[in-house]
Order: structure tokens, then C-alpha cells, then sequence
């Protein structure tokens, strides 16, 4: 598709987006009408709008674009999975709606009650997915049948870049044809050959082939080894740069399983292809953050009265301090001081080398469900989970989250044996996580990990929340407790 073209539709596209915006505004104020007893046409066009309300009005249709602007909504998605346009669709609405609740307390706009922002949300998200389901649906209906391809070049002609080549050609949903391979010649290249594919140009030759103007080259893809080929594709790249072609390296070239990639500046003049697991820094990770904040902060002010209680009965059962401060690894194995209620006896570190034959899970760390060195009350405090609230404190210091992999001691990431299992610790440590949720010191140590791992890649706000509501009926039930 020609620039000016694609230009004119984007344009079109964002203007489109505006009026559903509008439109969600609108059907947003008929229950606050309905409320008003204004629900009446003539009552609803005889309403003034003073000068600051449409100003203001303005200001939400540029927070609105802004918005989805900062979440790439106005970018090609040609490769990206359905899912992931869609979620980021739900987090642009909701940040804007978000937005306009601060303006509404901010500007006391008495319209925008907790009615207005749920149905405006629940229109406008809705408006706004089908509007981008139906475009990708358009989109590749007519890729299909063979229009707005990209010409893909692809350089090297090894198993790795054949294989790239039929993963293109299986899906033309996509929209690419591949023009050919570029390459000098060697004794691996009869199976691209024998594949109906041509080998267009050498390496040397790809300046020339690219120059020439009857050569559509929208993409070009790097198949070559890096450290074989490091100069050649140094200079593949600056010419590509140089004709504004778009470069791509397959994820296979790396061999890596989870790690996701995306470029990013590092400074003025330095750009960096980024590798990276689970859910890249932004706003909702921002979010976490200020939910942990005043959710543990809020929640320290409630249980107060229940902390000096306990702590009575702690003093009272037996010698000793109230809390229990023990170091853990914490993010990127940063160690930290976890607190708990004690529940143990004064030296029940010392005692657990007398007692770790005894141990009944698998994997580094020591679990037993009648553990001699717990006292009366501190077995209550660990079947209620009471004894884990201090960690809220820690939670308020930014050392954990409410929701993360269980913190472990020093001791037991000294046990871990397989280098996966420490993905763990890329992410804050939390009091409660899928482990907590799904019997606790019942599940397996290799289990366990496995939990955390796709807790790591699977992660949201929503999960957070999901994991939360399912964190109080555990906790009731007791089920796994040690």
C-alpha cells in the first residue's frame, strides 16, 4: 500500500476511533439522564453546554487519542496475535476511562458518575474490539486473495531460513510473498533451489539487486548465522536502514523458548534489541506498584488491633520476640529481611539440621506438617495465615508484592538445581501466588516452579485480581498449611 495512501486511511481510522468514542459518551449519558428524569429527547437538546464543558469535552477526545496512541493502536498488527491487540485495546479504554474519572473529580463534572464510567467503558471497549476484529478480518480476507502483500527478501539459504520461507508461504493471512534468497553459493543451498524458490542475488549483490528499480522489497529477513556472517549482516542492516527497509531476525536465530524481543534506545545514538520474559515495564506494572502500596498500606491501618492481639499471644505462649525476620531472595535475588509472626520457638533455626531428615516435600526446601519446634499458638497463626500479614510491611516497602512467587531462604535457592527453575526470581516476591491458591505445601517442589513459571508468563492485572479472590477461600479452607 503507497504511503499517502495508508496515511489517508490511518487518518480516516483515528478520526473513526474519536466518533466511537463520542458514541460510547453519548449512550453513557442516557442512564445518568433516565436518573434525572431527563430522559426526553426535547429535555436532552435543550440542555446549554457552556464554554468550560466543551473545552473539556475536547480535552477527553485528545486524552482518548493520546491513549490509544501510547498502546500502539495505530500500528501495524499484521503479525501481531489477536489476542494481544485485543488486550491492549481493554487496557487503552480503561486507562482513558481511568483518565476521565480523575478529570470528573478534578473538574467536579457531576455527569460522570460510577453508572456513566462503567457504561462507557463497557461501550466503548466493546465498540472498539469489534471495530478492530472486523478490520483484521477484512484485512485478511484481502491479503488472501493476493492485495496489500509485503515483498519479502530472505538472506541465507540454510534449514533456517527455508523453513521461514513455508511458514510464510502456509499462512497468507499474513500478506507476504517471498521475492527470493540471497546468498553465495554452497553446497547446502540445492534444497531451497529444489524447493521452487530463486536465489535472486549473492551477498555482495544485494546493494545491486535492491537498487534496481523494478526490485519491491518491503522486508528483509536475516537467516544467517550472527557470528559467522557479524560483519555481513552489519552492513545488510546499515543498507537496509539506509532504503528504509524493514529488518527482522527469526526467533529461532537465538534458540530461546520464552524470551520475547523488542528494540529500545539506550541513550542518545545506542539502540538495543531487547530479550525478555514475562510482561515488559509500562503502566500496568506501574499499577502493580500503586495497588501494593495502598492496598498493604490500607490494610496495616485495618489489622492494627489484630497485630497487638497476636502479639500478645505469641508473648504470652512462649519466649521470645513477636516477629520472625529471616533473609530472603527477593527480586533478581536482591535479599531482603522478611518479617512474620513468630510461630516457632526462640532457636528453631538452629534445631532444623537435627530434624531435616525428617522432611516431607521434594526439591531444596524443608516442609513437615508436625513440625515439633511450632507452638500452640504459632500453629493457629500458620493455619489462618496470620502469621503472614507482617509481610505487608515489606509489601509497603516495595521489597515484595501482594501477589508474586513465595520468598525463599537463602538456604533453599542454594538447593535449587536446574537454571530454570530460577526464572522465579525476575519478579517481586509476593505473600500470595498460584502455589498459595492450589494447595500449598501439597503440590511438588517441580510443581511448584512450574506454577511460578506461568504465573511469570501468563501475568496481568487481571490475574492479580483472579489470584487475590482465590487467595481468601484457600486461606478459610487451610488446605495445605505447613
Amino acid at each position: 500500500m503507497s504511503n499517502p495512501r495508508r496515511q489517508a486511511l490511518l487518518t480516516a481510522f483515528k478520526l473513526f476511533d474519536v466518533v466511537l468514542m463520542v458514541l460510547a459518551f453519548g449512550l453513557a449519558t442516557l442512564p445518568v439522564l433516565y436518573e434525572t428524569d431527563a430522559a426526553s429527547v426535547t429535555s436532552f437538546l435543550s440542555m446549554r453546554i457552556r464554554v468550560n464543558d466543551f473545552l473539556i469535552f475536547l480535552g477527553l477526545l485528545t486524552v482518548w487519542h493520546v491513549t490509544f496512541s501510547s498502546f500502539g493502536l495505530y500500528l501495524s498488527h499484521r503479525l501481531d496475535r489477536q489476542r494481544e491487540e485485543m488486550t491492549s485495546v481493554v487496557k487503552a479504554t480503561s486507562l482513558a476511562t481511568a483518565i476521565m474519572l480523575v478529570a470528573a473529580l478534578l473538574f467536579h463534572i457531576t455527569m460522570v458518575t460510577p453508572v456513566f464510567l462503567t457504561v462507557f467503558w463497557a461501550v466503548s471497549t466493546t465498540l472498539v474490539v469489534l471495530s478492530r476484529l472486523t478490520l483484521r478480518s477484512v484485512l485478511r480476507q484481502v491479503r488472501v486473495r493476493g492485495r496489500n502483500l509485503r515483498h519479502l527478501l530472505i538472506v541465507g539459504t540454510n534449514a533456517r531460513a527455508l523453513e521461514f520461507a513455508r511458514k510464510a508461504e502456509s499462512t497468507p493471512e499474513l500478506g507476504y510473498r517471498v521475492v527470493g534468497f540471497a546468498d553465495d553459493a554452497w553446497d547446502g543451498m540445492g534444497a531451497v533451489l529444489s524447493g521452487g524458490y530463486k536465489v535472486v542475488c549473492s551477498l555482495k549483490g544485494l546493494r545491486e539487486f535492491i537498487h534496481y528499480e523494478e526490485n519491491v522489497v518491503d522486508e528483509v529477513v536475516m537467516a544467517l548465522p550472527i557470528r559467522s556472517y557479524y560483519f555481513e549482516a552489519s552492513r545488510i542492516a546499515t543498507l537496509c536502514e539506509e532504503h528504509g527497509i524493514i529488518m527482522r531476525f527469526p526467533s529461532a536465530l537465538f534458540e530461546l523458548k520464552t524470551a520475547r524481543s523488542k528494540a529500545e534506545e539506550f541513550g542518545e545514538g545506542a539502540s538495543l534489541i531487547t530479550l525478555y520474559t514475562g510482561t515488559p515495564d509500562g503502566w500496568p506494572k506501574i499499577m502493580k506498584r500503586v495497588i501494593d502500596f495502598t492496598v498493604s498500606l490500607l490494610a496495616l491501618i485495618v489489622v492494627a488491633p489484630l497485630f497487638a492481639i497476636v502479639a500478645f499471644l505469641i508473648k504470652l505462649g512462649s519466649d521470645g520476640p513477636v516477629f520472625f525476620i529471616q533473609k530472603r531472595m527477593g527480586l533478581n535475588k536482591r535479599k531482603f529481611s522478611l518479617m512474620k509472626f513468630r510461630t516457632m520457638i526462640p532457636n528453631a533455626e538452629a534445631k532444623l539440621a537435627e530434624i531435616e531428615h525428617l522432611n516431607e516435600v521434594t526439591g531444596p526446601v524443608f516442609k513437615i506438617k508436625n513440625d515439633p519446634r511450632i507452638t500452640p499458638i504459632g500453629k493457629f497463626l500458620r493455619k489462618t495465615s496470620i502469621d503472614e500479614l507482617p509481610q505487608l510491611f515489606n509489601v509497603l516497602k516495595g521489597e515484595m508484592s501482594l501477589v508474586g512467587p513465595r520468598p525463599l531462604p537463602v538456604r533453599d535457592y542454594k538447593g535449587f538445581d536446574k537454571d530454570w527453575q530460577r526464572r522465579r526470581f525476575s519478579v517481586r516476591p509476593g505473600i500470595t501466588c498460584l502455589w498459595q491458591v492450589n494447595g500449598r505445601s501439597s503440590i511438588q517442589f517441580e510443581q511448584w516452579m512450574e506454577l511460578d513459571m506461568q504465573y511469570i508468563d501468563k501475568w496481568s492485572l487481571w490475574l492479580d485480581f483472579k489470584i487475590l479472590a482465590q487467595t481468601i477461600p484457600a486461606v478459610l479452607r487451610g488446605s495445605g498449611a505447613a
